[in-house]
C-alpha cells in the first residue's frame, strides 16, 4: 500500500476505535480481541519502506521508541479505562477522561518522535504509525480482557439450571 493509503487506513482505525471506546460497552471476552491488531501489525511490516535504507540504524531506534510509546499507551489506556460488572453478569467497560489523557500524550510522544527523525533527516513511513497503533490496540485489548476475566468470575454467580428461560405458561383447558 502507498503511504497515503496506509495514513488514510490509521485515522480510520483510530477514529472508529476511539468513538467506540468512549460508549460504554459489553466486553466479550471470548472474541478474538488479539486480530485487528494482527492484521495492522502484518500489513505494517509488509511494507519495504518501514526503515530508511540511508540511515537504518537511526530509523531503527525510532521504529523501536514508536512500537514503545504504542505499548506504553495501550497499557495506559487499559488501566484509565473503566470496567464493571451488571447484575446479569455481563462485563462492561467505558473509557474515562484519563482515558483521553493517555492518548493526547501518547500522540503528543509520536508527533515528537516525528519532529526528532526530520531533524536527523531520517525518513519515516506511516507503517511506523501503523505498528505503533497495532502495538497500542494489542496491549489495551490484553489488559481489557485479563481484567474483565478477572472482574467476571469473582462476581458473577455460577449459572444454574434454568437460568435464561422464559417460564411455561399454564396450558387451560
Amino acid at each position: 500500500m502507498s503511504g497515503l493509503v496506509n495514513v488514510l487506513v490509521t485515522v480510520a482505525v483510530v477514529a472508529i476505535v476511539i468513538v467506540r471506546q468512549f460508549r460504554a460497552r459489553a466486553i466479550d471476552t471470548d472474541r478474538r480481541w488479539w486480530l485487528l491488531p494482527v492484521i495492522l501489525g502484518v500489513v505494517a511490516l509488509r511494507e519495504p519502506g518501514i526503515l530508511d535504507a540511508h540511515h537504518r540504524i537511526e530509523s531503527a531506534a525510532l521504529l523501536a521508541v514508536e512500537v514503545l510509546i504504542g505499548l506504553a499507551t495501550g497499557a495506559g489506556w487499559a488501566w484509565t479505562t473503566r470496567v464493571w460488572t451488571e447484575p446479569d453478569g455481563a462485563v462492561w467497560t467505558k473509557s474515562t477522561r484519563a482515558s483521553a489523557a493517555v492518548w493526547a500524550g501518547g500522540i503528543a510522544l509520536r508527533i515528537g518522535v516525528f519532529a526528532f527523525g526530520i531533524l536527523l533527516g531520517v525518513h519515516q513511513d506511516s507503517s511506523a504509525l501503523m505498528l505503533g497503533l497495532a502495538g497500542t490496540l494489542l496491549v489495551r485489548s490484553g489488559i481489557l480482557a485479563w481484567r474483565a476475566q478477572s472482574i467476571g468470575s469473582a462476581s458473577r454467580p455460577a449459572p444454574a439450571y434454568g437460568d435464561g428461560m422464559a417460564p411455561a405458561w399454564k396450558e387451560r383447558v
